[in-house]
């Protein structure tokens, strides 16, 4: 697996894990933080044979710091402005799988972009599995708070009617490994041939 240099970008070379695919538009993963959008971006990417794209990773490098660093130093909303810069230049290269932050797609202006240039595909795990996942994790600036599981409750239910707008939707469950939620994507991705379809 080669890196770009100065990139967060990883590149799988070679035959793809699905023989006889093609990704025509680049794959947009949102959701909720611990919903699985890095880990599954990955694995889906290798399957596929495409770049995978981080934008979080794409936003620390070119800040040379963490997320929570970004938002304790500059504030959410110079944060999200730079989100929105990252994912618009990231989805104007090759078809790939883009893994972006929870608030993301939140942005009118990025949903519009990821419509225009690729898919929004909604990670769609409930608050359980969620705080499972995050709860013993400091790198989530959002849960910094006296009671983060009350707060992760809130930006759920705030966030889902949200993601409800993406182009499609997997569902994610307690027990499923990595491989099979990236089964379930690629199942789902096949029912749009414009976005994954067969070699011409």
């Amino acid at each position: 697996m080669a890196q770009k240099t100065g990139q967060r970008t990883e590149q799988h070379p070679g035959r793809p894990a699905t023989p006889g695919a093609v990704l025509r538009r680049t794959v947009v993963l949102v959701g909720m933080m611990g919903s699985g959008k890095t880990a599954i971006g990955k694995a889906l990417s290798a399957r596929l044979g495409v770049p995978f794209l981080d934008s979080d990773a794409e936003i620390e490098a070119a800040a040379q710091a963490t997320i929570a660093e970004i938002f304790t130093r500059d504030g959410e909303a110079f944060f999200r402005d730079r989100e929105a810069e990252v994912i618009a230049r990231l989805l104007t290269g090759p078809p790939g799988v883009l893994s972006t932050g929870g608030g993301a797609f939140l942005a009118e202006r990025n949903r519009a972009a990821i419509a225009e240039h690729g898919v929004a595909v909604w990670l769609d795990a409930d608050a359980d599995l969620l705080w499972d996942r995050v709860k013993h994790k400091d790198t989530r600036p959002l849960l910094r708070t006296a009671d983060p599981r009350a707060t992760l409750n809130r930006l759920f239910a705030e966030r889902v009617p949200v993601y409800a707008k993406a182009g499609l939707r997997v569902a994610a469950e307690r027990g499923l490994s990595i491989q099979q939620m990236t089964d379930r994507v690629i199942s789902v991705l096949g029912t749009r041939p414009d976005i994954l379809g067969p070699a011409p």
